[in-house]
């Protein structure tokens, strides 16, 4: 008799190993897949379309609160943990609700979830959200792309629209963030690739997403979403840690997974953490993976027209990921604000409406800088909203697109830049090109 199965996610790695391990698996039925995390997921159905035959009315997607209900009710014998960016902690305390109402708890690795390329593939991943995971992408991607090597990325999923219509979604222009209706989160990781003239791919059916991919690809770069593990079997496995965390490499899951896993491990912002945590940041990694090559760099940050800061009430803004999920309390906007001498930082939070206000009570370690969140128009115009209302003489972004496309801000808007840079002899270059037999010498500059 087949297993009856709950799927705990929040629109990503939950529908991966549905596609991956469930869906043609007679050994099991999945009954239902839960949410959290992410805005107005809950209550929608994972489509019959992606479901496959055995599922011909599709799968309800229900709210994780409904846990133990759920178990009771449908009889469910496993549940099975599927999304990234939580506290070790916290994953055993949902393991623990579900062992107490009855079922069994599963986590997959990647035997049964990862595809496995046709050219070479390179998954840049992270420890935490917010560790430069975006910015390492395309410094790789330009590594590859000066070495006349052409470069496709796949990204980590963020289907919170249309399933079936976003089943394999590709981004060759700007035109094509607007046909695909992409969110605020989705722009942020995309819009820097295609401005470097390269095409993404995304979606939900990540062996589909692959097999295109592939037809124009002669290396693919799988960018990963939060501290998530890889989609694909990497030739290259690197991972990204942030000594403003230090230990946290060690505390979340699946980081430290991934951390285990790396064959390169990039510990970035050295220029703005502390020695004390850069080293022990190296410890951590050096306890959890010994045989990883590490590639210490910095994330220097360059704002054109900075000067107007000096002295100024500034609004910060930043990624909306890192704040939340990622348990960050500041990012580039922040480190750009105290760099160019503002005089105040404005708490946006006594000005925020809707879910913004929402998202500020559910993670009140954000503290006085503003996430940019944007799962929806509604949230996009609250967003709007809570910027206009703040009192801020300058407003400064630091989200990785420039938020000024999708809202009218009032006040005069500063955006912050930022890129990877390695420090120290060991470099990116040298360990990419033995995987591309790229005709550079060692060392060799390549930008």
């Amino acid at each position: 008799m087949a297993q009856r199965a709950v799927i705990l996610g929040a629109a990503g790695r939950d529908f991966h190993n549905f596609n991956a391990y469930f869906r043609d698996n007679a050994a099991y039925d999945v009954v239902a897949f839960t949410a959290t995390q992410i805005p107005n997921i809950a209550g929608r159905r994972y489509p019959p379309e992606l479901a496959g035959s055995r599922y011909p009315d599709g799968i309800p997607i229900l709210p994780e609160d409904q846990l133990e209900l759920l178990i009771r009710e449908r009889a469910v014998d496993v549940v099975v943990f599927s999304y990234s960016d939580v506290s070790h902690e916290y994953v055993m305390h949902l393991a623990s609700r579900a062992l107490a109402a009855g079922a069994d708890y599963l986590l997959l690795g990647p035997r049964h979830t990862t595809f496995k390329s046709k050219v070479p593939l390179i998954a840049v991943c992270a420890a935490r959200t917010g560790c430069g995971k975006s910015q390492t992408s395309r410094r790789i991607a330009a590594i590859l792309t000066a070495w006349g090597k052409r470069v496709v990325v796949i990204r980590h999923p963020m289907p919170y629209g249309d399933l079936v219509r976003q089943a394999v979604q590709r981004f060759g222009s700007y035109d094509d963030l607007a046909a695909h209706e992409v969110t605020i989160e989705e722009r942020e990781e995309y819009e820097p690739h295609l401005a470097a003239g390269r095409v993404v791919y995304a979606g939900v059916d990540y062996e589909r997403i692959l097999r295109q991919a592939e037809r124009e690809a002669e290396v693919v770069i799988w960018d990963g979403g939060n501290n998530d593990l890889p989609f694909y079997a990497p030739d290259l496995h690197v991972v990204v840690v942030d000594p403003h965390r230090a230990d946290h490499a060690a505390r979340f899951h699946p980081g430290e997974a991934n951390v285990r896993m790396a064959d390169v491990i990039v510990v970035n912002k050295v220029d703005t953490a502390s020695p004390d945590d850069v080293q022990q940041t190296l410890a951590v990694v050096a306890a959890l993976n010994p045989r990883a090559r590490v590639v210490q760099a910095a994330s220097p940050i360059s704002v054109q027209g900075g000067e107007a800061i000096r002295g100024k009430k500034v609004l910060v803004i930043e990624d909306g990921p890192t704040l939340t999920h990622g348990g960050m309390t500041f990012g580039a906007g922040w480190v750009a604000a105290r760099q160019y001498g503002a005089a105040e930082i404005v708490d946006p939070r006594p000005y925020a409406v809707g879910s913004i206000r929402e998202t500020f009570a559910k993670y009140p370690s954000t503290g006085r800088v503003l996430p940019a969140m944007g799962y929806g128009e509604e949230q996009v115009r609250e967003l709007q909203e809570t910027i206009n209302r703040t009192p801020a003489d300058l407003v400064i972004i630091g989200t990785p697109i420039d938020l000024r496309r999708l809202v009218t801000i009032r006040q005069p808007a500063l955006r912050v830049r930022y890129e990877l840079a390695e420090i120290g002899d060991a470099k990116l270059d040298d360990v990419l090109r033995p995987l591309v037999n790229a005709d550079m010498p060692a060392g060799a500059s390549t930008l």
